[in-house]
């Protein structure tokens, strides 16, 4: 599932995949990645990303239920 949440949050603070990969120590590949879903991130690397971006982990990360289930 894609990660638009992440990709929002990068954009409302005007900050390219490559700034916020330099900003949390990984590649803008890795960024990238998350943000289409693709690769799961360590526990580590999403607080990384939450504090860069000014949010929290539920808010970037956590995925709804399913109302239907």
């Amino acid at each position: 599932m894609k990660n638009l949440r992440m990709k929002a949050a990068r954009a409302r603070l005007d900050l390219s995949q490559e700034d916020l990969a330099k900003l949390v120590g990984v590649t803008r590949q890795t960024i990238g990645m998350i943000e289409a879903g693709r690769f799961n991130p360590s526990l580590a690397l999403c607080v990384s990303i939450c504090k860069e971006l000014g949010t929290t982990l539920d808010a970037l990360f956590w995925e709804e239920a399913d109302s239907d289930a």
